[in-house]
């Protein structure tokens, strides 16, 4: 069955290391849409940190942000998929993680807040590429707003892992906990990740299950990687993650995207 729709993880995925996209995995996006795929970047990042790739592409294309939480189209800004976390257990969570000492963060009207400037703060934003609001207490912060995920942030990973598995037991079936880098805990809505979101993105257009290919690396791709028809690891993912795909294609300082895109979309229509 041949692939009518794609989806692309952003960092350590598209992204080089200097977060930028290739021109010859931008030509092999280009060469497919032509074809009629539908290509979504599917990523944890901010709407508004998302957008500038989107426009690299250049045409009018579905965004999965914040591991799912909101579907927002690039350029219409059409949203299809809106899933913010529940007040109480976004309270609960920022306790959590105040009690623990790490730095954490919230998104609300796709803002990024913080509570004050950290080491760990600032290199987020750098990545992301925006810039934050100071506020003072981000539990008063989210009253009466809709935050779409917390985001911790600790290098120390025995640590980053206890809190995981903490909140997983504690969120059981409330919340999606995940980690979107080996030191990044994310909580969001228990419906936002990237496999609902693709799941509905690809219901609304029309697509079976076996007509999605789903590329990534880390930990939150797993559920769409293991959803979709084809599921794509990077050459630089996770074991986990490698075991759980398909097909593993080049890393992503090899422009893998690009090779993913030849092998499994473009080559198979030309027979």
């Amino acid at each position: 069955m041949q692939i009518k729709m794609v989806a692309i993880d952003l960092d350590d995925t598209l992204l080089n290391g200097d977060l930028k996209i290739s021109p010859h995995c931008i030509q092999m996006i280009r060469q497919a849409q032509e074809l009629g795929v539908m290509v979504t970047l599917a990523t944890g990042r901010m709407y508004r940190s998302a957008l500038p790739y989107a426009r690299q592409i250049g045409t009018d294309i579905p965004l999965i942000t914040y591991q799912g939480a909101l579907v927002k189209s690039s350029e219409s800004e059409t949203v299809s998929y809106f899933k913010p976390v529940p007040g109480q257990a976004a309270r609960e969570v920022m306790q959590y993680f105040k009690q623990q000492q790490v730095h954490f963060h919230t998104y609300i009207d796709d803002q990024l807040c913080l509570e004050r400037m950290t080491s760990e703060g600032q290199a987020y934003m750098d990545l992301a590429g925006v810039e934050p609001q100071v506020v003072g207490d981000l539990i008063e912060a989210i009253e009466g707003k809709q935050p779409m995920k917390i985001l911790a942030v600790s290098h120390n990973e025995s640590l980053i892992l206890d809190m995981e598995n903490e909140l997983k037991t504690r969120f059981a079936g409330k919340l999606n906990i995940t980690r979107s880098k080996p030191y990044y805990l994310e909580a969001m809505h228990n419906q936002a990740n990237k496999a609902d979101a693709l799941q509905v993105l690809a219901a609304h257009s029309g697509f079976k299950r076996e007509e999605v290919m789903a590329v990534g690396d880390s930990f939150n791709d797993l559920d769409m990687i293991t959803w979709a028809g084809i599921g794509v690891a990077m050459g630089n993912s996770q074991d986990v993650v490698k075991q759980a795909a398909d097909h593993v294609t080049l890393s992503n300082e090899e422009e893998g995207v690009a090779e993913a895109l030849r092998r499994w979309v473009i080559e198979p229509r030309k027979h």
